[in-house]
């Protein structure tokens, strides 16, 4: 009614070229990077985009509720912030921005065990808001455990596992740009605060940072865990316990035969294995496998309201939003985040109105038709 516009676009697909060109190319590079060529990238727009939403005409939908039970929590939408680690990067207040505005908006915070802040000072900037904590299972069962310690003290009531990272991709843009801000101690911050952690050390981070970032190194994640393994997380963790990055039916049915809560349908954004499977193309068949035992999430691919539709009807309880939120942030701060999760949320209201529903469970695959 003033005229005032928006500090950031309401078309999120903007955000990218926008931090393109006002943040520094490392940084950017790091976040909108992926693996190889980044054709799974590429393939996840082109799994969500192989479908169309049938509009269906004269139901009432004249108040929609979008909110929605995930581990018998009520959320106010199907929607969650997704682990981005390192975001010092690209804004100095980080994680407790991010976390604030999700927790200023309803929406829960996934802190990245790579976080660039410790996570007791996440959990302490967003207050009482819903907290999950994503693990990279270190080499070190010490280490793993006292994170899990820390988590759950913190409040933190889930824990999602990242699967799909036992050692990083082939990821060109940071090889051109010669950025890992983990080798710079940038992104270690519960690592570097933790007793275990420390307790592996000769000499104080302070007094020998590069042996530090080496022990980080040598430990960040284990290309030796099985499935067996996952017995430990559950002797360790008394909430539920997330698998995300499944991508195959069978890899959903062992997660749900090993106990755990729910998986996370994602190939990291296209992060690790170039040449993957589009994640939407994956979650049909997965949800077929064990939406009935399991929570089905779903990541990797998420820009608009009306991609977050199309993985609802695709068999998603809800979706983990990523890489446009770490833009936001960039770009405003707090306010940036806020702006996203706002304005993904306005629009999948209004989609689902616009197609006939009332509620985040009405839509399925008769809701949508091939492209």
């Amino acid at each position: 009614m003033t005229g005032a516009v928006p500090r950031l676009p309401a078309d999120l697909t903007r955000l990218e070229q926008l931090a393109e060109q006002r943040l520094g190319p490392g940084p950017v590079g790091y976040v909108a990077g992926s693996a190889g060529s980044g054709s799974t990238e590429r393939a996840n727009r082109q799994a969500l985009d192989a479908h169309r939403i049938v509009p269906r005409m004269l139901r009432d939908v004249s108040s929609r509720d979008l909110r929605t039970e995930v581990f018998g929590t009520t959320l106010p939408a199907p929607l969650a912030l997704a682990p981005v680690g390192v975001l010092s990067i690209m804004h100095p207040d980080a994680e407790p921005a991010a976390a604030r505005a999700a927790a200023a908006e309803g929406v829960p915070f996934i802190l990245s065990s790579a976080s660039s802040t410790p996570m007791e000072q996440v959990a302490e900037a967003m207050g009482d808001g819903e907290r999950w904590f994503q693990l990279y299972w270190a080499r070190d069962r010490e280490v793993t455990r006292s994170f899990l310690a820390r988590a759950r003290a913190a409040g933190y009531t889930a824990l999602f596992v990242t699967l799909d990272t036992p050692l990083l991709a082939w990821r060109p843009r940071d090889l051109d740009q010669a950025y890992l801000p983990f080798l710079h101690g940038v992104g270690t911050a519960n690592y570097f605060t933790d007793p275990a952690f420390l307790a592996g050390l000769a000499k104080p981070v302070h007094e020998d940072p590069n042996a530090a970032v080496l022990h980080f190194a040598g430990m960040f994640a284990d290309p030796a865990k099985t499935w067996p393994d996952l017995a430990f997380l559950r002797e360790n963790w008394d909430g539920p316990i997330v698998l995300k990055g499944v991508l195959h039916p069978d890899d959903a049915r062992m997660a749900a035969d090993a106990g755990m809560d729910g998986v996370v349908v994602s190939n990291h954004g296209g992060r690790q294995v170039n040449g993957s499977i589009g994640a939407a193309q994956a979650l049909p068949g997965i949800a077929d496998a064990v939406g009935d035992r399991l929570t089905v999430l779903f990541d990797s691919g998420i820009r608009t309201g009306d991609d977050v539709f199309k993985a609802l009807a695709l068999g998603a309880r809800a979706v983990l939003l990523g890489r446009p939120y770490a833009y936001g942030l960039g770009l405003d701060g707090e306010a940036g985040v806020r702006h996203v999760i706002r304005s993904l949320l306005a629009e999948f209201d209004l989609t689902l109105a616009l197609s006939g529903h009332r509620t985040p469970d009405g839509p399925d695959r008769s809701a949508l038709a091939p492209a």
